[in-house]
């Protein structure tokens, strides 16, 4: 929270020639360890994978993209979902008037079980989560059974 805190005030000072950029730090670890590079916080989607019945369902959360920003590409053995996040906001309070931006392209390959129907996937988007269906390999489902847990 502290360091977030500490890039707020840095990115108003920034506005007015006066922020750390010039100290260095390239690179560094954000909130949650997640990367940063030149104070940007890197973002890729979170991904859900599981069995439903006889479907593999895949389902990515890209709220605040539109779906025009997404592709899917998908081969006989992964998927991949990649796109551009793009964010705008504008505010003025007291005569101050501040505009920031943030673009940025994400990637996330999801490999595929051996003999995944990929032939046969369908995507939709609807409230800001992709979901890819496709029926699951025959022996997948046949072969599901639960593990004992040992100490």
């Amino acid at each position: 929270m502290l360091e977030r805190f500490a890039d707020e005030i840095d990115s108003v000072f920034s506005d007015f020639g006066l922020g750390r950029a010039w100290l260095g730090r390239p690179f560094r670890r954000g909130l949650f360890g997640r990367p940063m590079q030149s104070g940007v916080q890197m973002w890729s989607p979170a991904i859900e994978v599981n069995q439903q019945n006889n479907e593999l369902v895949i389902r990515a959360e890209l709220a605040g993209i539109k779906k025009n920003d997404v592709n899917v590409d998908i081969s006989d053995d992964e998927i991949t979902i990649s796109g551009e996040r793009r964010q705008e906001q504008e505010t003025e309070r007291g005569g101050v008037y501040r505009s920031e931006r943030r673009y940025g392209s994400f990637s996330r390959t999801i490999p595929l079980p051996e003999g995944a129907m990929a032939d046969q996937a369908k995507a939709t988007f609807k409230d800001g989560v992709l979901e890819i269906r496709m029926p699951s390999p025959p022996e997948q489902v046949a072969r599901g059974r639960r593990l004992e847990i040992k100490e």
